[in-house]
């Protein structure tokens, strides 16, 4: 495909993060969805009908095998993506998988590498990674202005609405559960602002009243990475009144982001050092056009998506070493296997 061809694209899962967030983002970029694919016939077409979107079908053989299909978004439940990711790939479609990308890592690098054989792009949908926020204090960092970075704070505990609970709170076997859903966010999110991976986990789990199934609704515990930077996360489900915010402090200052861990274009980034506070110009644009903007240019030959497959594969390392971490009571090793 050129870089004049439009992008085609199927919907594998009729999700309300595509109806919120990425259909909009998908056609903001100049893609064009052609198919939808839900297991319940009826809402599958009640969902192309309202979306715009020409056939519905409820076979994932029918989606990846139609020919008008260049790449597909895959949003169902976390235990369905290896097998729907394998079959995309193997059928030459590129592929965007919400995360985490799976329930283990084995199935995790076996989509990575199905879709490295197959030649066809791959990224994991980290959105946070996109924000003006995170990224102007990933260019601080690395610009110096806080000097070596030494810790950090996520707080990216919230309310889960009741149109998005559901599983997240009942299936264990699904990747239910705050970890799985938020702080594989937390993780990417360290990761690409700090430039660093985290090696160590360890954490507490606890459940508020919402979650069932032996899932925790929320969590709190401590990232190491490599450098030696130690991230302290607080995430939850049940928190209705807080606000986000994602601090990194460093010798010879301090950023202090407020508002930032959220999938709308908003926040502060302030940097407190030896001369003050300074507010960060920001650039504040929609996280997921801009994700979808570098997805298409690297379906195009032009560089890559902004979170790539093996991204995917550090957070899920990260969120299934704080659920281990949780439940054991040790500091446990995080190893994706790359």
């Amino acid at each position: 495909m050129t870089q004049s061809q439009t992008t085609r694209w199927g919907l594998i899962g009729a999700s309300t993060i595509a109806h919120e967030w990425v259909i909009g983002a998908i056609r903001a970029t100049g893609g064009e969805i052609v198919c939808v694919m839900s297991t319940n016939a009826e809402r599958g077409r009640a969902y192309a009908a309202d979306h715009g979107i020409a056939k519905a079908v409820t076979r994932l053989e029918a989606l990846v095998g139609d020919p008008e299909i260049d790449a597909v978004y895959i949003s169902t439940t976390n235990e369905l993506h290896r097998d729907q990711a394998i079959a995309a790939a193997r059928a030459g479609k590129h592929i965007l998988c919400e995360k985490p990308l799976a329930t283990s890592l084995p199935d995790a690098r076996a989509m990575v590498k199905a879709a490295k054989e197959a030649g066809v792009v791959m990224a994991t949908n980290h959105h946070l990674r996109n924000a003006a926020t995170h990224r102007a204090m990933r260019d601080a960092i690395a610009s110096g202005r806080i000097g070596t970075p030494l810790s950090a704070r996520v707080f990216h505990a919230v309310y889960l609405p009741p149109h998005l609970q559901g599983w997240r709170l009942e299936r264990p076997e699904a990747g239910g559960g705050v970890i799985l859903d938020i702080t594989v966010h937390d993780a990417d999110t360290l990761r690409f602002v700090l430039d660093d991976d985290p090696v160590e986990a360890i954490a507490f789990s606890h459940q508020g009243g919402m979650a069932r199934a032996g899932l925790e609704d929320a969590v709190m515990g401590v990232l190491r990475f490599r450098s030696g930077v130690i991230a302290q996360f607080h995430d939850g489900f049940t928190t209705k009144y807080a606000e986000t915010g994602l601090e990194v402090h460093g010798s010879s200052g301090s950023l202090i982001g407020r508002n930032v861990m959220s999938q709308r274009a908003i926040g502060t980034v302030t940097l407190h050092d030896a001369d003050g506070e300074h507010e960060l110009p920001l650039d504040h644009a929609n996280l997921y056009e801009t994700a979808l903007a570098a997805f298409h240019a690297a379906i195009a030959g032009k560089g890559q998506p902004s979170a790539t497959g093996e991204d995917g594969i550090w957070s899920l390392a990260t969120g299934l070493a704080v659920v281990e971490a949780a439940r054991s009571g040790a500091a446990v090793k995080i190893e994706p296997g790359l």
